[in-house]
Order: C-alpha cells, then structure tokens, then sequence
C-alpha cells in the first residue's frame, strides 16, 4: 500500500480511479501490465513529490493531459516530471548550476555546492516583499538615481559554490539584459524573514551577502512586526547593524532613503 497525492492509500486495483482523480489520465486497466508497471514506476517518487506533482502538470480546458489508452505516454511524462524536478545529489559549481535550473519550475539556490528548493511563501511574506520592492523603486525614481531594482528570481554569487536570490536586489549602473539571470554587482540586498529562511537569512546569508564586496546594505525585513535590520559597510572589512523601528533608513551609496512607512504602511508601530 502507497500513499497517494489524494492522501489515501491505493494500489494495484483502484490505481486507475487514483490516476483519474489525479486528472493525469482518464481511464487506465488496473490489470494491464502496462498499469502494473506504471503503478511501480510511480511510487518510487509519489511520496517525496506528491504535494508539488498537480501544479505542474497542465490540463487544457478540462482535458486529460495525454491519451486515454495510452499509460506508456503517462509513464513517459511522469519519468519526465521527476527529472525535472529532482534535486541533484552531487555538488555543483554556480555555472554549473544555472546550466541546471534553466527551464526548471520552481526557485532554487545554491550553498557549497548543493542544491536547496525554496519554499512556497505566505501571502503576508508576498505582500512585505512586494512593499520592500516598492520602497526601493520609489526612492529610485525620486531621486532620479541610475540605479536599478529587481525583485526576487535574480541570483547573487557568492562564490563559485554559493548562489542566492535575494527578494529584492540594487544594482547601479547600465541596466541588465533582459536574459540575464546574475546581478555581477549588487549594491543594496533585502530578504524578507519566514518560518522556513529565518536562521538561514540571520546567518548564513548575512556572512555570504557581506562578503561580495559591491553590497553596501543587506536589509532583513520583518513581515510580521515593523522592524528592519540593516547592516551596511563601513570602512575596511567593518559592518554597522541597526535594528529600525521607525523613522527613515539611509541608503548611501547610491543615495536613496527609505522609511519604515514606505514599508510597513501608516499602521507601522
């Protein structure tokens, strides 16, 4: 017996009705040895991949995705489905790793070498993102900086092992190309604190991020209490930590200001 995606056990006999529910194929023989063979090639990886195998498959207006007698074209998309999304067991380099992930769903990064999925986020981390975002846009533009700003998906390098994608990012300078993936010199980085990256933004991201030496400011944002932590460069190897409540957080270089408003809204305590 198996645990399915429904959450319900299945096997031989009603692996069929499983796979319909699923709405990967309409009708499959239970009996076949097609069926039986599918039904053991599946499992292998139904249990690590189950919550994530339905957004991925796509079906076209209430249509079965493949053939309704064809479980060899279901094996094949399914064998598909876990190449796709299978995380690497050996280590990589940053090059390497961008060879890797192009074309993949989902967002990844890169520490020493091995690969780490992110998590889906909450919809209060989405909207203190979206703010962090805004605020550094605004500030941009108000005071007519050539700096520019990105959201999360673009990629910071550490160093030939280590790669992250900040939640918001400041680069200056002449704007990317619109294929690049990489900010070679970023300037300003932000993360927006969760359950899952907590530790991981407090630690190992503060000790990488201050190593690239184009960031001047790395800010850490509370989406659940008005509070950044910003730490920005000072002379030599020397960095100052504020912990910001209220009022405005000066960002220069490049120049620009945000405040604790522009993030968190007037309600910000």
């Amino acid at each position: 017996m198996y645990e399915a995606v429904l959450g319900r056990p299945f096997n031989q006999t009603n692996f069929g009705r499983r796979v319909m529910e699923l709405g990967i194929i309409e009708a499959i023989d239970p009996e076949s040895d097609a069926a039986k063979e599918t039904m053991a090639r599946t499992v292998r990886f139904l249990p690590a991949r189950c919550r994530a195998l339905r957004p991925h498959l796509k079906i076209a207006d209430g249509r079965r995705l493949i053939g309704q007698s064809s479980p060899w074209r279901l094996m094949s998309r399914i064998d598909t489905f876990t190449a796709m999304n299978a995380i690497p067991k050996h280590r990589m380099t940053v090059d390497q790793y961008f060879a890797w992930a192009e074309r993949r769903p989902g967002r990844f990064e890169l520490l020493d070498g091995a690969v780490y999925e992110m998590s889906p986020e909450t919809a209060g981390h989405a909207k203190t993102k979206a703010a962090v975002y805004v605020a550094l846009m605004t500030a941009i533009r108000r005071q007519r900086s050539r700096c520019h700003v990105l959201p999360d998906g673009m990629t910071i390098r550490i160093d030939e092992m280590t790669a992250y994608e900040p939640d918001a990012v400041v680069y200056c300078g002449e704007e990317l190309d619109a294929a690049a993936v990489e900010v070679p010199h970023p300037v300003i980085v932000a993360e927006v604190l969760s359950p899952s990256t907590r530790h991981v933004d407090l630690s190992a991201k503060l000790a990488g991020y201050l190593r690239v030496p184009s960031i001047v400011h790395y800010l850490i944002v509370d989406p659940a209490q008005s509070l950044i932590i910003h730490h920005s460069r000072q002379a030599g190897d020397a960095f100052l930590t504020r912990v910001v409540r209220e009022g405005a957080i000066a960002l220069d270089p490049p120049g620009i200001e945000i405040s604790i408003t522009d993030v968190y809204g007037e309600q910000a305590s």
